[in-house]
Formats: structure tokens, C-alpha cells, sequence
């Protein structure tokens, strides 16, 4: 059985561990799902996972891997089991939703449709370019680990990485 002392030390190495990781896996699943609450839940599911799983776990200085392995994952399962939802288009939100008080509204406006160029053009890549994209922009994972997290030789990997740069390249050029 584990001594008091070595309890709360793993808690305090935990705490940093996901204070070091969050952003990254928070950001990977916003950008997989789209949506906040949703992207929220499952970065919590994500660190209650590693917990759970805290003794098994021999750091290697692999720790956002980790935790990304564990979020594509949930990503794949809930990918499996759930039900389709249906996702509004910005104009049926700001129907339902009130308008906010941003202070900047024309700057709010242009990073929005900046994010949204961003978002369509990521949508017209393949599952797999968009997937190492991901794992790289918001993991910042080297290509190895994005070869074996998702399960391909290293060289698909840089493959699937630059055919998707020149596609977002290409189809954000055409917007200029």
C-alpha cells in the first residue's frame, strides 16, 4: 500500500503533469470535435483515464503522447457509439443564441471567419492528414510518435503531413 507521502507527492506530479498537457490535449480535441463542452468533457475523461491508469504509467518523457493516445481513443469510441448529433451552422446559432457583448466586435468578427476558413478547408483534407495535422499542431508530437500512435509507417505519416499542408496551402490561397 502506498504511504500518505507518496500520494500526495504522484498528486502534485499529476497536477503539473496536467497542468503541462491540457492545453495541448484540450486543443487536439476542439479541433477534432468542434465543440467546446464537448472537447471539455472528454479532456476531463482524458486525465481521469491517465489517473486511473497512474500506477501502470513509467514516464519516458512521453507524457503528451500519452495523453493524446488516450484522447484519439475516446475520439475513436465515441466515434463508434454515439448517436449522430447535429451541428448548427453559425447563422441557426445566432438565431438561438443571443448576441454577445464582445468589446471588439469587428475583431471578433474577422477571427471568426478566420476560423472558419481555417475550419472548411481542414474538412476538405482526408481523415488522415487532418488526424497528423492535429497530433502535430496541438501535440507537438515528432513524426515517430505520430506513426505509431496512428498506427503507420513513419514515411505515411510525412506524407500525410505535407499532402495536407499543400491542400490547406492550396485551398486557403484560393480565399486571397
Amino acid at each position: 500500500m502506498a504511504t500518505p507521502s507518496r500520494d500526495r507527492n504522484q498528486q502534485r506530479l499529476f497536477a503539473d503533469w496536467g497542468r503541462e498537457h491540457a492545453p495541448a490535449v484540450r486543443g487536439y480535441l476542439l479541433a477534432m470535435v468542434r465543440r467546446r463542452e464537448v472537447a471539455e468533457d472528454l479532456t476531463q475523461e482524458v486525465f481521469c483515464r491517465a489517473w486511473q491508469a497512474w500506477d501502470r504509467y513509467r514516464e519516458q518523457g512521453h507524457g503528451r503522447a500519452y495523453l493524446l493516445r488516450i484522447a484519439d481513443r475516446l475520439l475513436c469510441d465515441r466515434g463508434r457509439k454515439a448517436p449522430r448529433e447535429i451541428t448548427l451552422d453559425e447563422d441557426a446559432w445566432q438565431r438561438i443564441e443571443p448576441a454577445g457583448n464582445d468589446e471588439n466586435p469587428g475583431l471578433a468578427a474577422v477571427q471568426a471567419e478566420a476560423a472558419g476558413e481555417l475550419a472548411r478547408a481542414m474538412d476538405r483534407l482526408s481523415a488522415e492528414q487532418r488526424r497528423v495535422l492535429l497530433l502535430r499542431y496541438y501535440g507537438q508530437l515528432g513524426f515517430a510518435e505520430i506513426a505509431e500512435q496512428i498506427g503507420c509507417p513513419l514515411g505515411t505519416a510525412l506524407s500525410h503531413c505535407r499532402r495536407g499542408l499543400l491542400a490547406l496551402r492550396e485551398t486557403l490561397r484560393e480565399k486571397v
